[in-house]
């Protein structure tokens, strides 16, 4: 039960898996970059930029300072930085925004918090896709999908 693998094979490959999901829990601080390709949820702190090409959700106790880049996110918590989403962003009535947002669609519950610019559409995420937003960047993984999509 506990043996070694008979194979003696000591390299496993990624397969990204569309159930899984990576955590970051309450009382637990990151410093640093975080890249993911499944979803992700943030509990605890976040001191860094965060790049996912799945889904990223922010827990009223969370914390992010620093940019996030994602397919789709829904915030509860606080983030200091800006947010790039491709799909959709849902800001629940507990999350706090100090930062711009570009997305395709957002939705604001009320008692939500945002202050910075927010740029929203089909022409913006193809313009950021294309690169024509200067600084702003996105994943490669979202720059693939456009060209093949």
């Amino acid at each position: 039960m506990f043996g070694r693998n008979k194979n003696n094979d000591t390299t496993r490959s990624y397969t990204p898996n569309s159930l899984a999901h990576n955590s970051l829990v309450r009382g637990t601080q990151i410093n640093g970059q975080v890249k993911s390709d499944t979803d992700i949820r943030i509990d605890g702190d976040l001191l860094g930029s965060l790049s996912c090409s799945a889904k990223v959700f922010l827990g009223k106790d969370g914390v992010v300072h620093g940019n996030i880049i994602c397919r789709n996110a829904v915030i509860q918590g606080l983030v200091k930085g800006n947010i790039q989403v491709l799909e959709r962003l849902d800001l629940a009535s507990t999350a706090k925004i100090q930062g711009d947002i570009i997305t395709m669609k957002l939705v604001i519950e009320d008692g939500a918090t945002f202050n910075g610019s927010c740029q929203m559409g089909k022409q913006v995420i193809n313009d950021l896709l294309d690169g024509k937003e200067g600084e702003k960047n996105v994943t490669s993984i979202f720059r693939e999908e456009q060209k093949t999509g």
